[in-house]
């Protein structure tokens, strides 16, 4: 159970680092590549907290139901984040390359 808390507030902090990286970007690839970062923390640590929920505390039918419906959200927030952290990594690559050369 300790386990699932320590990933789930290392999560929580992974998703407000990106999140803070992103609001002081100027860069506009940069800025959606670390969105999509934020993005595969925030899912994960959803479907963390889903899971941690359904094997420690759930007790009810619905409590069953919310924690899977977190899992399922979760999962598929960080599939999304990830494809696009894969689609905008060239991008923000160049991008920097870019702006390293103006400079």
């Amino acid at each position: 159970m300790f386990i699932f808390i320590f990933f789930i507030i290392i999560l929580l902090v992974f998703y407000l680092f990106y999140k803070t990286k992103y609001f002081r970007s100027n860069r506009p690839v940069e800025k959606k590549w670390l969105a999509a970062k934020s993005n595969i923390a925030l899912g994960l640590f959803v479907s963390l907290f889903g899971l941690n929920h359904l094997i420690f505390i759930a007790e009810s039918l619905v409590n069953y139901l919310v924690a899977i419906v977190f899992i399922l959200y979760g999962s598929y927030f960080a599939w999304i984040g990830y494809k696009k952290y894969k689609h905008y990594l060239p991008f923000a690559i160049e991008e920097a390359r870019e702006l390293d050369v103006e400079n």
